[in-house]
């Protein structure tokens, strides 16, 4: 309805929930202002350039170079899958994976390992690209990539539960 108008039809109210279970819902969309980073907007928080077919892709799919995702749990999950090949790959490291993350052709990649592993309480050279870590890892990642970490623990361990 518009705003101004009133209610048109019966209200319909949500299901009464069981006692003692939580139901955890994750919105197909976050709220942003137009003016948040691209990363956000895009609902890509990790900026995975637009490379492959992933899951939850947009329409369009890109922005020129990133890639667009219907929500930002297909978002983090797709930053999960690079995470895990990169684990297959050996990169366990922070300075491992941000050296191939953010390589240094077009990044500050040592300023941005320095950040990963402060904001994340550890060595640079600490294996961290584990199961146990990786959504410390993640938020790391969004925060530096977006200058902000919008989306709860929740959120990130949905993602990956989904990658």
């Amino acid at each position: 309805r518009d705003v101004g108008q009133a209610p048109t039809g019966p209200r319909i109210l949500p299901a009464p929930q069981p006692t003692g279970v939580t139901v955890t819902k994750f919105p197909d969309d976050v709220p942003h202002p137009a003016n948040a980073p691209r990363g956000i907007r895009n609902h890509n928080p990790g900026n995975i350039e637009a490379r492959d077919p992933w899951r939850g892709l947009a329409s369009p799919d890109n922005d020129g170079r990133y890639a667009r995702f219907t929500a930002p749990k297909w978002g983090i999950r797709a930053m999960a899958r690079v995470l895990m090949a990169y684990e297959r790959r050996g990169l366990v490291t922070v300075r491992q994976v941000i050296d191939t993350w953010a390589p240094p052709v077009e990044n500050n990649t040592n300023a941005y390992i320095a950040a990963t592993a402060s904001r994340m309480g550890v060595d640079a050279d600490d294996p961290v690209n584990n199961t146990a870590q990786r959504p410390a890892l993640i938020a790391a990642i969004i925060h530096h990539e977006n200058g902000q970490q919008p989306y709860s623990r929740e959120l990130i361990e949905h993602g990956i539960s989904i990658a």
